[in-house]
């Protein structure tokens, strides 16, 4: 280990002296890069924490517990990669070193590991298919960067060999330029002496702005840089003069760092009156003058109000959620990671800006400079490039002026994909943009997964709109059965859904092809891109009768998709023709939506499929939507219900069409018998009866959700009850002249003019 030792010691003195990290790779057998790690720490004189499932030196943590580090700082990370090597964990481990620290890395030797298939792989070998038929394209690419960059040593633990010492010989540092507090600060002196970097004396600077309405603080930097510390000290600072400060983030431990400096400017402002962090049931502090900061999760904050609301981790969070909770508080502050782990500022910056700069004055503060280890950290630059952190969509002047005519549908094969480093980039940042928890798993669940498949339209070769697709379904008797009894079965979401939840034992024979994500660049949206990528991958996919579903992308038996609904992605499905087939009974904890599933069919099987889950939707969904689904948007409620087309039946009787009728055109009363206004309204709704949105919103609220009139009446904007029941009665004129009988015309013909 004489090697291990004398590589390490020289790693722990270069990276202490210029206050950078520095990465040991001990690569060989399990038991030998044990020991080494071991030797390493105790040569370099570390204190380690070790990701494992194995005691292998210090404390030892999960590699499904690694979400726990983010927040903290240590000397030493050692990721034990044997097990499974999670690219999410290794993110998190590399966060936690601090400058003049150790990442040390147990992996099997390198040559060999693309080929080993282990605990991460076995998540990614999803039914039908097995480990066997899992790349290890991820990894064979992680490998070349653990040898191409700088910084990173690599022992071989076996032949006790160094391949590479990992030493760059930095040049002597300058001294840090000193820093002053700001002249004239609205804020205590002593808040801006807690700051670490000018930078952080900026941000903090910018949210003074947050004790006046109608201003919003944007504080993006890559992670470790101290934008949540900034925003924890203007918090407090707020908090001490008497200000009510509402903190949202996806949990609190993403806000646990703006607490803790909040917790230290109180004190040492000599103003805080109680510390309730630790607390279950809250997390919050008091401060004299009746001030505090508190948590919420943010689909619990849209119903709260604040003076001053904090946003930590913003880039994490959906465009729907951020829009909803600009009203919660006269002033906002976003905190968002430009390149991170959980979340993309970029997607932040393109989907949601537009909307924050139009309702408030934005002052945008940027952060660079490194809070724990020095700038250009070697280890950092290599972590960007294997985890493509910093993964971006191809330059919009490229691309500006391109059309869905001039694009060409290409197969993006992974391995072709990690020889093509631009490509790569430019495809994964697509997807990061589109979807706000787009994590470093994913990209090597698209590298190597056996059921995913990517599809692209290229202009230029650069990658304009890219669709992630998951074959799902075409499982076993016996796994069906499985499912139906409750077994979970990993990558067959909508199988799952419709065999577990909805009881269809036949619902996973016919072969699927799940568009888990779809993304267009952001400089050609509303050109068509999305839905030409669609057609195109219909056109390949599509079963056509003749073709055998053998292979693992050949024909399958239908498309479907499954996302947190909105008007907007209702109706684009829709025109894409998808069919409504699930709207999920409960919110997602982080979007606050509801769920739909859809399903174009391609083939005899998927049809049958399509229509008998369309047929159980349209017959269920009046008592769903008058019980858990009672709060739903009533607009998300028009899109799934004009997406689920087929017959509703109408089974009135003359008393009942005369009922409502009568309501319609003269003095009848809906609350006599709602039923029969159920059936209509929801057959008016899937047949797109109505040529009037305000006059659906009300069948969705009133009729289908069974709301109250007054409170009726006040979601929707009518001005009283009596409005509210006289425009219902309007609304159903129409339905009435379309689909009424004998009885109900002769019901109406009374009270006509």
């Amino acid at each position: 280990m004489d090697a291990v030792r004398e590589t390490a010691l020289a790693l722990r003195s270069e990276a202490e002296a210029t206050n950078e990290r520095r990465l040991l790779v001990c690569a060989g057998s399990r038991e030998a890069g044990y020991t080494a790690a071991r030797a390493a720490c105790e040569a370099a004189d570390l204190d380690a924490i070790a990701l494992s499932e194995r005691d292998i030196v210090g404390r030892r943590l999960a590699p499904a517990r690694a979400d726990e580090l983010l927040g903290e700082t240590h000397d030493c990370v050692v990721v034990d990669c044997h097990d499974a090597c999670r690219p999410n964990a290794l993110g998190r481990a590399v966060g936690a070193v601090d400058g003049g620290g150790l990442l040390v890395l147990v992996a099997p030797p390198l040559d060999r590991w693309p080929d080993e298939r282990d605990g991460f792989d076995e998540t990614l070998a999803v039914p039908p298919f097995g480990l066997d038929d899992v790349a290890g394209t991820f990894r064979r690419r992680l490998v070349r960067t653990l040898r191409e960059h700088r910084g990173i040593a690599i022992v071989d633990v076996d032949a006790g060999t160094v391949e590479a010492d990992g030493r760059t010989d930095p040049s002597p540092k300058f001294a840090e330029v000193p820093f002053s507090p700001p002249d004239d600060a609205a804020f205590p002196k002593s808040v801006y002496d807690a700051c670490l970097t000018a930078d952080q004396r900026d941000a903090v600077l910018a949210c003074e702005a947050l004790a006046d309405p109608g201003n919003a603080v944007v504080l993006e930097a890559d992670r470790g840089r101290g934008k949540s510390s900034a925003a924890g000290l203007a918090a407090a600072a707020l908090a001490a003069d008497g200000r009510d400060v509402l903190v949202a983030a996806p949990n609190y431990r993403n806000a646990a760092e703006l607490f803790d400096r909040a917790a230290e400017t109180l004190g040492e402002l000599d103003a805080l009156v109680s510390d309730e962090r630790d607390t279950d049931a809250a997390h919050e502090l008091r401060a004299e003058g009746g001030g505090r900061v508190r948590f919420c999760r943010p689909t619990d904050a849209e119903a709260e109000t604040a003076d001053v609301l904090v946003i930590d981790e913003a880039a994490a969070l959906p465009v729907r959620v951020l829009q909803s909770l600009l009203s919660v508080a006269p002033s906002v502050c976003f905190a968002t990671t430009v390149h991170g782990y959980e979340g993309a500022g970029r997607g932040f910056d393109v989907r949601f800006r537009d909307t924050l700069d139009d309702e408030r004055a934005v002052d945008t503060v940027t952060l660079d400079d490194p809070i724990r280890y020095a700038a250009a950290d070697p280890i950092e630059v290599w972590l960007f490039r294997a985890l493509l952190l910093d993964a971006r969509p191809a330059v919009e002047p490229l691309v500006a002026e391109a059309t869905p005519d001039d694009a060409t549908y290409e197969r993006l094969d992974p391995t072709a994909l990690v020889g093509n480093e631009n490509r790569l980039r430019e495809t994964f940042g697509l997807l990061v943009n589109a979807h706000y928890r787009t994590e470093p798993d994913d990209l090597a669940r698209l590298l190597d997964a056996p059921n995913i498949a990517l599809r692209a339209l290229t202009v230029d070769g650069h990658v304009l709109a890219v669709a992630l697709l998951a074959r799902e379904g075409g499982l076993s008797e016996s796994r069906r059965r499985e499912m139906y009894e409750g077994a979970r079965v990993r990558g067959n979401m909508l199988p799952d859904v419709l065999t577990s939840q909805l009881r269809d034992i036949e619902a996973a024979r016919p072969v699927g092809l799940r568009v888990m994500r779809i993304a267009t660049h952001h400089a050609v949206r509303s050109r068509g891109f999305g839905s030409r990528l669609l057609s195109a991958i219909e056109a390949e996919f599509d079963a056509d009768g003749d073709r055998p579903l053998s292979g693992r992308f050949d024909a399958v038996d239908y498309l479907g998709v499954g996302y947190g609904a909105t008007p907007e992605l209702l109706s684009f499905w829709d025109d894409n023709g998808y069919r409504t087939v699930h709207l999920s009974t409960t919110r997602n904890d982080t979007s606050g939506e509801y769920s739909a599933l859809m399903v174009r069919p391609l083939s005899d099987a998927g049809t049958d499929l399509a229509d008998r889950h369309a047929a159980w939707f349209r017959r269920r969904i009046p008592d769903v939507l008058a019980d858990a689904l009672d709060d739903a948007d009533p607009d998300v409620v028009r899109g799934a219900l004009a997406a689920a087309s087929g017959p509703v039946r109408l089974d009135l009787t003359d008393t009942e069409w005369r009922v409502l009728a009568s309501a319609a055109y003269g003095p009848g009363l809906y609350d006599v018998a709602p039923g029969p206004f159920r059936q209509v309204a929801l057959r008016a709704l899937v047949d797109g009866a109505l040529d009037d949105p305000d006059a659906e919103r009300l069948l969705v609220v009133k009729v289908l959700q069974a709301t109250p009139w007054e409170e009726t009446a006040e979601r929707l904007g009518y001005v009283s009850r009596r409005e509210c029941m006289r425009s219902l009665g309007v609304a159903y004129r129409p339905l009435v002249d379309r689909y009424g009988t004998a009885a109900a015309r002769e019901e109406a013909d009374r009270y006509r003019g």
